[in-house]
């Protein structure tokens, strides 16, 4: 299959890629964070724009929803223009109130899954789907430096939005120390690992599973721009 999920001339991308789901949250990054941004890609809406930052050369573009998503577009810039480093920045669910608490900050230095994706790459055995252990350090440090609550652990990225009817993970979930859970992570992991780039990824605490509780619309932007801010912090050596 050729590539067609981007637009962009080769060269048009970042080697350093920024990727939140939604493509309206990419622009909004874009626009607000980077230095003559230019909008470099834009089929199927999934918009992508490529600017500086401190002098260095980035681009954002979004991945969809879900692990399929996540996968091609993170293949897609492996294979097709050369992407060397991917940083995941989204959202997450907490079912583990008392650690991780809405506006606080998941860095996944790893990601189980329910999807099979993984084991059809690893020829039907279990891959450790695992972050860059520099990337993941340079995170954390600059986590630190901003004073934003933060964990750093196992997240679950399920292919499930809303689980079936009758079915109960999160107890699963609660028994081996797994506090957050979202859609992609798993699958970047995995390409990454397949290729050979470097991958992180982390997700702002937006909603208490068990509880119910969500950010506001005005929480959500404030506690994303803390995320971003320490993504780009972190890539930039700022």
């Amino acid at each position: 299959m050729s590539a067609s999920i981007f637009d962009a001339p080769k060269g048009d991308i970042a080697s350093t890629v920024i990727m939140p789901g939604d493509p309206l949250r990419a622009k909004y990054i874009a626009e607000s964070f980077l230095d003559d941004a230019v909008q470099v890609s834009s089929v199927r809406n999934m918009l992508g724009f490529t600017g500086t930052r401190n002098g260095h050369r980035l681009s954002v573009i979004a991945h969809g929803i879900g692990i399929a998503s996540a996968m091609v577009y993170t293949t897609e810039l492996i294979r097709e223009y050369g992407a060397e480093i991917i940083v995941r920045v989204g959202s997450c669910g907490t079912i583990a109130e008392s650690s991780l608490r809405l506006r606080d900050l998941m860095i996944a230095v790893g990601a189980s899954t329910d999807s099979n994706v993984n084991r059809q790459r690893f020829d039907g055995m279990d891959l450790a789907a695992l972050a860059d252990y520099g990337l993941l350090d340079k995170i954390v440090q600059a986590a630190e430096k901003s004073g934003t609550r933060y964990q750093v652990g196992n997240v679950f990225s399920s292919d499930y939005f809303y689980p079936p009817d009758g079915v109960d993970v999160w107890q699963v979930l609660r028994r081996c120390h797994i506090s957050a859970v979202e859609m992609e992570i798993a699958g970047i992991y995995g390409v990454a690992a397949e290729y050979g780039i470097k991958a992180v990824a982390m997700c702002t605490v937006s909603d208490e599973i068990m509880t119910g509780k969500q950010l506001s619309i005005a929480d959500r932007e404030s506690s994303f721009d803390s995320m971003i801010r320490i993504a780009l912090d972190a890539l930039t050596g700022q």
